[in-house]
């Protein structure tokens, strides 16, 4: 699974909708109204790398209100789920 978080510029007067539209794409798992220098983050999420494209590229980005994406991949997830298991000595008390 790749996950890409996706800041989103949009009109201001359009981010409700720009927000419910994006969360609408298939891929997109999560849309964020935040504060910053950002009004919107979106979380994609695909099996393949092609796909991301077809999601910020050709999906996101096309959103009318939508005025400039910016896309970061993530690497690797550091969640207090994932910490747990990679911390455990699997040693029960």
């Amino acid at each position: 699974m790749l996950t890409a978080i996706v800041h989103i510029d949009c009109d201001a007067a359009t981010i409700p909708e720009v927000a419910a539209q994006i969360a609408e794409i298939d891929g997109v798992s999560e849309v964020y109204s935040v504060t910053g220098e950002v009004d919107l983050i979106a979380l994609v999420r695909v099996q393949e790398h092609e796909t991301l494209a077809d999601v910020i590229a050709d999906r996101v980005s096309k959103v009318p209100g939508v005025v400039r994406t910016q896309t970061y991949i993530a690497f690797r997830a550091y969640s207090r789920h994932d910490l747990e298991e990679a911390f455990a000595l699997g040693l029960e008390d």
